[in-house]
């Protein structure tokens, strides 16, 4: 399995490329800005994304969606409680920093229990996790799971925004990925990556 990761310094966001070693096929998740060094990374490992897959809706996670999609042709695909942040600058935030960013809309929605096959060797399985957003999505495949912006090492995604609830991510983070086991790498859409094995034991929140 490829995996690669980089940070979109401007906004701190985690962008993770993950995909099939036999046929270069991968998925984007989280280009949240600076689509010149996603598309670099893409050319020098030479690697063809088929996917652009936003974990939620928010304007950190979802800026460079047209940078990519324009470049590569790769669909958009993003759990169908957030799909009008794509399209909508008030709802993805953008407002707030002036900008009024907005995406192209979604190719694809999503629903807990979708999987999702990159090339012939992965797939990952769609996890609906709302709190931090409506349609907050978390990715699994084999030991690893890509989190967004539902749990950090030692925290957890802000339940403030529009459309946030902290008992709902509370829960959906007990039920949902505290049952994988404590070996299960946790990618987050900001910070280092964790395990859920030292969430269960070290998050305060938890």
């Amino acid at each position: 399995m490829i995996l690669m990761g980089l940070e979109i310094s401007s906004m701190g966001v985690n962008c993770y490329i993950v995909g099939c070693e036999e046929t270069r096929e991968v998925a984007v998740i989280d280009p949240g800005g600076n689509a010149r060094a996603i598309l670099n990374m893409l050319k020098e490992n030479d690697l063809k994304a088929v996917y652009i897959i936003n974990t939620h809706g928010h304007i950190d996670h979802i800026g460079a969606n047209k940078g990519v999609k324009d470049a590569t042709g790769a669909q958009i695909l993003i759990h169908e409680a957030d799909a009008k942040m794509l399209v909508n600058s008030a709802s993805n935030l953008s407002f707030l920093m002036g900008s009024g960013v907005t995406s192209p809309a979604a190719d694809r929605l999503l629903k807990d229990g979708d999987k999702i096959k990159i090339g012939n060797t992965v797939e990952l399985d769609v996890i609906h996790t709302p709190g931090h957003s409506p349609g907050g999505v978390c990715l699994k495949t084999d030991d690893i799971i890509f989190v967004g912006d539902t749990l950090f090492q030692g925290s957890i995604g802000r339940t403030d925004f529009p459309g946030g609830s902290y008992n709902q991510l509370i829960q959906n983070i007990k039920n949902k990925l505290l049952c994988y086991d404590d070996d299960v790498i946790a990618y987050p859409g900001h910070g280092p990556a964790t395990t859920i094995g030292f969430e269960r034991k070290h998050n305060p929140f938890l």
